[in-house]
C-alpha cells in the first residue's frame, strides 16, 4: 500500500497543472470522501467544486509540512500553505489536519481547522469548502 500525503494531495490538488482536479481526487481521495473544515461539511462532489474555484484563483504556491504522523489508517499533520492569487495577493494558512485512510491508502475523511496567518477574511474560502 503507498500512503498518500497532505503535501502530495495538496500539490496534485492545486498546483499540478498537468492534472484534472477529479485525476488529482482519484489519486489521493475515494470515492466516499467526506471532510469537515472549520465545522463545515463537505461531500466528494462538493470538495471537487471547492477545488474546481481554487484553481481558478491560485496562480501559484506550496505546502510546507511541519509534523506528520502515521498510525495503521490514521494520518495526522501541522501544515501551512502558502498562496499567491492571480491577483498578486498572498494567502498564508496554517492547517490542523486529522484524517483516516482507506486501505488503499488514499485519505477517506479529513476533519481539519485552518488558522488563517496572511490575506483577507474573503481569503478563507480558499481554506474551506464554503466557496
Amino acid at each position: 500500500m503507498t500512503r498518500t500525503g497532505i503535501a502530495a494531495a495538496l500539490n496534485d490538488l492545486i498546483f499540478n497543472r498537468d492534472l484534472t482536479v477529479e485525476e488529482a481526487a482519484d489519486r489521493h481521495f475515494t470515492p466516499e470522501y467526506r471532510q469537515r473544515t472549520d465545522g463545515e461539511w463537505a461531500d466528494r462532489a462538493g470538495f471537487i467544486e471547492h477545488i474546481t474555484h481554487v484553481r481558478a484563483v491560485v496562480a501559484d504556491g506550496h505546502v510546507v509540512v511541519h509534523e506528520e504522523l502515521y498510525d495503521g489508517s490514521k494520518y495526522a499533520d501541522r501544515h501551512t500553505a502558502h498562496i499567491t492569487k492571480k491577483d498578486g495577493s498572498t494567502v498564508r494558512m496554517e492547517v490542523y489536519v486529522f484524517a483516516d485512510l482507506a486501505p488503499d491508502g488514499r485519505f477517506d475523511r479529513i476533519e481539519e481547522t485552518t488558522l488563517m496567518l496572511e490575506g483577507s477574511e474573503a481569503d478563507r474560502t480558499i481554506g474551506s469548502a464554503r466557496s
